[in-house]
């Protein structure tokens, strides 16, 4: 069966790990996963990931959650453009994610980025996720 949206489950995995209070979480290896890992990591949600390889050609990343105080530091993350609605945004109407203490990632032409950085590099995008 294929998969229709890896980047929403690869958000979904990351929820359900933390509610669990799990330490580590793992998901298939793509591009645009390790991307918006790398924002991710960048931003302080995650402590970091590592692709680990099988045979046949297979390749996982295993993502390592962060904790504060035995609370998830993710509190809410959101999958926003979905496969059957994208959701675009120019620079000048990139929301802001409660008040500025979250954070958006976008796809953009320059790369996958958060909101920040995107008004940074006046660029704008399509937007993937919300995190807080």
């Amino acid at each position: 069966m294929t998969m229709t949206d890896p980047l929403g489950d690869m958000l979904t995995r990351i929820r359900n790990a933390q509610m669990r209070g799990k330490g580590k979480v793992s998901t298939p290896a793509s591009k645009i996963r390790k991307n918006v890992l790398d924002v991710l990591q960048n931003e302080g949600y995650i402590r970091g990931y590592a692709q680990v390889e099988y045979d046949g050609g297979k390749a996982e990343i295993e993502i390592e959650l962060k904790y504060y105080d035995g609370s998830p530091v993710i509190k809410e993350i959101k999958r926003i453009s979905k496969p059957g609605r994208r959701v675009y945004s120019s620079v000048g109407d990139l929301p802001r994610v409660h008040n500025g203490l979250g954070v958006s990632i976008l796809s953009t032409s320059k790369g996958v980025m958060s909101d920040s950085e995107a008004r940074n590099q006046n660029v704008g995008g399509e937007i993937l996720c919300r995190v807080f």
